[in-house]
């Protein structure tokens, strides 16, 4: 006698493999509290109002000691207080014999932890053209980097490098 003879179904199609896991997203970076972002975003409005108004020495004084503002256009930083409030006053003759007056403009402001007391920020800033009588237009695009520490009496900037958007990108 033969066995009785087995039938085997056809074997059912493999299913799909499943989708590889995409990859996990790079870890954010620290982040700040919302206190000190808001002490850091508060800052930035005392800071270009004072700017912008013409108070360079209280605007300098925004500086640490030491601190340094390095526009892609110049060669080095200008360093220290006294550097900075001439910088600033030789812009507002500039700009008032041309009659038209400066708004800056902070945006998009990303702060990072370093430590307890130094941050770093990456922000935008516009500056907006006023001609007296005319219309306002974009003077300026830039990016700007900061290096804030808390002093005494709140932030101060240590370092500042500012990049503009319509140079190609300088080492600095």
């Amino acid at each position: 006698m033969t066995a009785p003879s087995t039938v085997t179904a056809p074997a059912a199609p493999a299913a799909p493999a499943a989708p590889a896991a995409p990859a996990a997203p790079a870890a954010p970076a620290a982040s700040v509290s919302a206190q000190v972002y808001a002490e850091v975003q508060q800052f930035y409005a005392h800071h270009f109002h004072l700017l912008d108004s013409g108070d360079a020495q209280a605007w300098a004084d925004n500086f640490t000691e030491d601190g340094w503002f390095w526009p892609q256009v110049l060669p080095e930083p200008v360093r220290g207080r006294a550097a900075l409030v001439a910088g600033v006053r030789q812009t507002r003759e500039r700009l008032a014999a041309t009659g038209e007056r400066h708004r800056h403009w902070h945006g998009m402001v990303h702060v990072e932890p370093v430590d307890a007391s130094t941050v770093n920020v990456r922000c935008y800033a516009q500056i907006i053209a006023v001609p007296l009588g005319g219309p306002a237009r974009l003077h300026l695009h830039c990016v700007c980097e900061d290096v804030l520490v808390r002093g005494v009496d709140g932030w101060q900037v240590r370092e500042r490098r500012v990049t503009r958007d319509d140079h190609p990108p300088a080492a600095h």
